[in-house]
C-alpha cells in the first residue's frame, strides 16, 4: 500500500495530468492553443512565412517549457527543451535625495505625507550602494541587512490561457520571489516571433526599490552550438562553453542588448524591452544587459539582467585639474546614482524579458530583431526632424582644454548615428564660469557658439542653449533662435543691455523680470527641467501664478522616463504626464519635451533605450548661420510630437468645429500595440479615453479617429503605447 501510494504521489507532484482553464481562450487562424495530457501546445504566425511553437508543462509545481522551434521555409528547428523560466529580485530600500529635500524646505513642503510621496520619483538614490553618501540622502548610511536577494520559486497548482485580440497569454500561478509574489506569464503574437516572458508580482512591503533578472534555464550544451552577440565596437563575439562552469550570470556587454543561443539550423535570442527596462541615470555606460551561465557540463541558461551598481565613465582632461575634475565627477555619479525600479505597496510590476524564436541563423535573427527598434535608431520621418534637449557635455570646457575648437567630442558621433538632427545642448551647469558678470563667461560663451558652428552640419544643428537656475526658480532650460551672450548678473545702474567688443550685443540679467524680456527680445524659449524631481521639486507648480510662467515664452516641461514603477502602463506616468495634464488645466497650452539631462557619452554606450525625443514638424533642418526660428516657432505651436522611437505619429489633427469632432491620428509601429487614448482636461481634471489595440500585429500603420463631445472640454492629446512599454503622444490642443 505504502509503495502505491508513493508511486500516485510522485504522479500527482510532477504533473502528469493538470488542466489549463480555457475559459477566456478564443481560437482563430494562425493563433491556437490546445492541451493534451501534460502538454499545452500553443502555435503561431509569426513574421512573413514563420511558424512558431510552444509547449509548456509543469514539472513538480514549477512550470517548465517543454519545446520552443520555429519553421521557416524549410523543417522545423527546435530551439530548446525543457526549459525552466527563473528570475532574481534584488531589492533595497527607497530614500529621498537631499537635492529633492532643498527645494521642498525653501517652498515649506516638508510633511511626512508629502517626503512620502515625493521619495517615489527620486533620482539620486542608489540603494544598492552600502554605506552611500549621507550627502545625497536623507536617513544614511544603508545597512547590509537591507539588500535581499531572492530566486524565483514555484508552487503552481492553476494555468490559464486567454485571448486579448491577436495575441494569447498563458499564466501559471504560485510564483514567490522574496518578497515579492504573483504569477508567471508568457504571451505570444499573432504576426511576430516574440515571446514575452514576465513575472507579475506585488510586494506589501513599504519603501521597496527593486531590479530583477530574468531568463530560461536549462538549453543543452551540444543541441545548441553556442551563445553569439555582438560586442559594443559591432564585432561579432561568441562563447561556445569550453570553460568551466559558471556560479553567477555572466553580464555581456553586447551591442543593442542581444543575445543569441545558435541552434545551428536556428537561434532564439532575448533581449528587454527596449526602453521600458532602463531608469534614469547619468550617463548610458553599457553595463551588460544579457548574459549566459554554464551551468555544468551539458547544459546553461541566457536572460537579461541589470548590473548591481554603476560604473565611472570615461574622465577627459589634458590639465590636471580638469582631468581630477572630471574623476571626481564621475566617481560621484557612479556611487549616488543607481535608482533602480520603484515598488510602491500593492502595484503589480512586471518583470519582462522577451524572447525572439527564429528559424534563421544568428545574424539573420539580429537583423530580424534589430527591426523592432529600426536598428536603435531615430527612423527619419518625412515632415519631420529628430530633436533632443538638455545635455551637459561641458563642450566649452573640453574644446578649451584640448586647445582646438575642431576637437571631435565621443558624443557628437554618438548623436549622428542615432539620427538625431536637432541638439539643444545644456553647458554652464557644472563647467565653464556660469556665474561670472564679465568677460570670463563671455569668452567661454564665444568657445560654444563657435565649437557648434563649426560641428553643424547641412541636416545636423547644434542650439546653444543652457540650463542657467538664475532667476525663474527651479531648474530651466532655455533656447534661443540664434547665439545670445549674455551673463546673470546685472550690476547697480549696469543697462540689461550693452555692446561690449569683440561680442556684440550682451545682455545682463539681475532678476527674473530682466530674465523674462530677454526671452521676449530675442525670442526664446524656456521650460522647467525636470519638473517635480530633482531640483524643481515642487516645480512648476510654485510659479504657476508668475509672469514668466504665464509667459508664450514658458514653453512647459520636460519628459524623461524617471522615475521607472513597472506596474506603469505609461513611461512616467504620475510625474510627467500629470505635470502636463495640470499645465493645461491651469492655464495657456503648455507642453513637455523630451530631454536627455545626461552627461558624457560614447559611441559605445547603450544611448538609443536611455533617450526619448521630440519629431518637430520642419520640412528642413536651419544652418547654424541661418535663423533658427522655424525650430522655436514650430515647438511653440506645440507641432512636435515625442516618441521613444518604435511608435510614430505620421500626423494627427481634429476634425470638425463643433460639439462633436473627432481626433485622427495616423500611426506607425513595430512591436504589437497595446492601446491608444485620447486625454483630455477641463481646466480642473483630466480624464481619458483608452482604445484596446491589441488586436495589431508587429510592424503595421493605421490611422485610428477617435469622436469625442467638446462641450466641456478644454483640451485634447492622443498617444499610442506599445506592448514593450514603448509609446508616441501629441501635445495637447486647446479647443476653441
Amino acid at each position: 500500500m505504502k509503495t502505491i501510494l508513493f508511486a500516485w504521489m510522485s504522479v500527482s507532484a510532477f504533473g502528469a495530468d493538470w488542466n489549463c482553464s480555457f475559459s477566456g481562450y478564443k481560437a482563430q487562424p494562425g493563433l491556437t492553443a490546445s492541451q493534451s495530457g501534460d502538454r499545452l501546445t500553443v502555435n503561431w504566425q509569426g513574421e512573413r512565412v514563420s511558424q512558431l511553437r510552444a509547449v509548456f508543462g509543469i514539472d513538480g509545481g514549477r512550470p517548465v517549457i517543454r519545446e520552443l522551434a520555429a519553421k521557416g521555409a524549410g523543417d522545423w528547428v527546435v530551439l530548446g527543451r525543457e526549459l525552466q523560466p527563473e528570475f532574481e529580485v534584488k531589492s533595497g530600500l527607497r530614500r529621498l535625495s537631499n537635492q529633492q529635500l532643498s527645494p521642498l524646505k525653501e517652498l515649506g513642503l516638508v510633511s511626512p505625507e508629502i517626503l512620502e510621496r515625493e521619495k517615489w520619483k527620486v533620482f539620486w538614490d542608489a540603494p544598492l550602494n552600502v554605506p552611500g553618501s549621507v550627502r545625497t540622502n536623507v536617513s544614511m548610511p544603508r545597512k547590509a541587512e537591507e539588500i535581499r536577494i531572492a530566486k524565483s520559486t514555484f508552487a503552481t497548482k492553476t494555468c490559464e490561457v486567454r485571448t486579448d485580440g491577436a495575441r494569447l497569454e498563458i499564466s501559471f500561478d504560485g510564483l514567490s520571489l522574496g518578497i515579492f509574489s504573483g504569477r508567471l506569464q508568457f504571451t505570444v503574437y499573432k504576426g511576430a516571433n516574440l515571446l514575452r516572458q514576465e513575472a507579475i508580482a506585488k510586494t506589501e512591503e513599504q519603501a521597496v526599490a527593486y531590479k530583477y533578472a530574468a531568463g530560461l534555464k536549462g538549453f543543452r550544451i551540444g543541441e545548441a552550438k553556442r551563445v553569439a552577440w555582438r560586442d559594443v565596437a559591432r564585432a561579432w563575439q561568441k562563447y561556445e562553453f569550453g570553460g568551466a562552469p559558471n556560479k553567477d550570470m555572466v553580464a555581456l556587454r553586447a551591442r543593442n542588448r542581444l543575445a543569441m543561443v545558435d541552434a545551428g539550423a536556428g537561434a532564439l535570442a532575448v533581449f528587454p524591452p527596449p526602453h521600458k527596462f532602463f531608469f534614469a541615470r547619468e550617463i548610458e555606460l553599457n553595463l551588460g544587459f544579457v548574459w549566459y551561465r554554464k551551468d555544468d557540463g551539458g547544459s546553461f541558461s541566457v536572460g537579461v539582467r541589470h548590473a548591481d551598481r554603476e560604473e565611472m565613465f570615461r574622465p577627459y582632461g589634458v590639465a590636471d585639474d580638469i582631468w581630477k575634475k572630471r574623476v571626481d565627477q564621475a566617481r560621484n555619479f557612479a556611487q549616488g546614482n543607481f535608482a533602480l525600479y520603484n515598488a510602491p505597496p500593492g502595484t503589480w510590476q512586471r518583470m519582462a524579458a522577451y524572447f525572439y524564436l527564429s528559424a534563421e541563423g544568428t545574424e539573420a535573427t539580429q537583423r530580424a530583431v534589430m527591426a523592432y527598434t529600426h536598428d536603435d535608431t531615430f527612423k527619419a520621418l518625412t515632415g519631420y526632424k529628430v530633436a533632443i534637449s538638455h545635455f551637459h557635455t561641458h563642450f566649452n570646457e573640453v574644446l578649451q582644454d584640448q586647445g582646438t575648437i575642431d576637437f571631435i567630442p565621443p558624443w557628437l558621433p554618438a548623436f549622428r548615428a542615432l539620427g538625431v538632427n536637432i541638439a539643444m545642448m545644456s553647458d554652464f551647469h557644472g563647467d565653464g564660469h556660469a556665474k561670472d558678470g564679465g568677460e570670463v563667461r563671455l569668452k567661454d560663451q564665444q568657445v560654444y557658439f563657435e565649437g557648434c558652428r563649426r560641428h553643424s552640419d547641412n541636416d545636423f544643428l547644434l542650439m546653444p542653449g543652457e540650463e542657467p537656475d538664475a532667476y525663474f526658480r527651479g531648474h530651466y532650460t532655455m533656447v534661443f533662435p540664434r547665439p545670445v551672450y549674455w551673463n546673470h548678473v546685472r550690476k547697480p545702474g549696469q543697462p540689461m543691455v550693452e555692446q561690449v567688443a569683440p561680442f556684440g550685443k550682451v545682455y545682463h540679467v539681475g532678476d527674473a523680470k530682466d530674465e523674462l524680456e530677454m526671452l521676449k527680445q530675442e525670442g526664446g524659449l524656456v521650460w522647467q527641467a525636470h519638473p517635480r524631481t530633482k531640483g524643481s521639486s515642487g516645480y512648476p507648480d510654485a510659479i504657476r501664478e508668475t509672469e514668466h510662467f504665464r509667459s508664450d515664452r514658458y514653453l512647459g516641461a520636460s519628459y524623461q522616463s524617471l522615475p521607472v514603477d513597472l506596474s506603469e502602463k505609461r513611461i512616467c506616468e504620475e510625474r510627467c504626464f500629470g505635470t502636463l495634464d495640470d499645465m493645461n488645466n491651469w492655464g495657456a497650452p503648455k507642453y513637455v519635451i523630451a530631454e536627455g539631462d545626461t552627461y558624457q557619452k560614447f559611441p559605445e554606450d547603450d544611448t538609443f533605450s536611455h533617450l526619448i525625443v521630440n519629431y518637430v514638424k520642419l520640412d528642413r533642418v536651419p544652418r547654424f548661420d541661418e535663423d533658427w526660428s522655424p525650430v522655436i516657432q514650430a515647438m511653440r505651436k506645440g507641432e512636435f510630437f515625442v516618441s521613444t522611437g518604435e511608435v510614430l505619429i505620421r500626423n494627427s489633427g481634429i476634425e470638425g468645429s463643433g460639439a462633436q469632432r473627432t481626433m485622427t491620428a495616423e500611426v506607425e509601429w513595430t512591436f504589437p500595440l497595446e492601446f491608444v487614448e485620447l486625454v483630455w482636461g477641463d481646466g480642473g481634471k483630466t480624464g481619458r479615453q483608452v482604445i484596446s489595440a491589441t488586436g495589431t500585429g508587429a510592424f503595421g500603420v493605421q490611422k485610428f479617429r477617435i469622436p469625442f463631445a467638446a462641450a466641456g472640454r478644454k483640451w485634447v492629446r492622443f498617444a499610442a503605447w506599445d506592448s514593450a512599454g514603448n509609446g508616441a503622444f501629441t501635445q495637447p490642443v486647446h479647443l476653441r
